[in-house]
């Protein structure tokens, strides 16, 4: 009987860290802490560069299983930022985005996979103008750890290609894609 309550105790005390670690987090977007990043083919003789200023999101993420983790994020398609108001409002427009009409963008994950090289494969939906789609996001795990201010963090990088034409959204020339690179710093709930 001891050595079964002994057994029991050890493999709980075992077992007890790893489900420590699971946890969920709040994407850090008031400390500027993340970000949502856009890159898209300006006429095929450059780039154009932006972002979203207003997203926000949550996500969970347990280290010891990986296949458990899940993220929801939404994006205020109205704070597109490339840094160039006049270009900014046709990106907005129904020429484009139609940011007064489908005013966020949301990706919910449907899978998380851990591959061999450690880097994360991420499967989920995109709902941008109106139409729901899958992408998959090629990602990193960064880190985790105390903060200074006392809580706990966990931080990512991902990116992805989203097609236009996927998506309804009209396409100019070579800008028939826009690549996507986030970071991501979560606070832990």
């Amino acid at each position: 009987m001891k050595k079964t309550l002994l057994a029991l105790g050890l493999a709980a005390a075992t077992l007890s860290p790893t489900f420590a670690m699971a946890a969920d987090y709040v994407i850090d977007t008031k400390g500027a802490h993340a970000s949502v990043n856009f890159k898209v083919p300006h006429l095929g003789y450059s780039f154009i560069k932006g972002r979203f200023n207003d997203f926000g999101g949550e996500f969970s993420y347990d280290p010891a299983n990986v296949s458990a983790s899940e993220i929801l994020v939404t994006i205020d398609t109205t704070s597109l930022d490339s840094n160039h108001a006049e270009r900014d409002k046709h990106l907005r427009s129904d020429d484009f985005i139609n940011a007064s009409k489908f005013s966020s963008a949301t990706f919910k994950s449907s899978s998380v996979a851990e591959n061999a090289d450690g880097t994360l494969t991420i499967n989920g939906d995109l709902t941008l103008h109106g139409k729901t789609k899958p992408i998959v996001i090629a990602a990193n795990f960064i880190g985790a750890g105390d903060d200074p201010w006392g809580g706990y963090r966990a931080g990512f990088e991902g990116t992805t290609r989203v097609e236009l034409a996927d998506f309804d959204i009209p396409v100019v020339g070579a800008s028939s894609f826009v690549d996507l690179e986030l970071h991501v710093e979560g606070v832990r709930k």
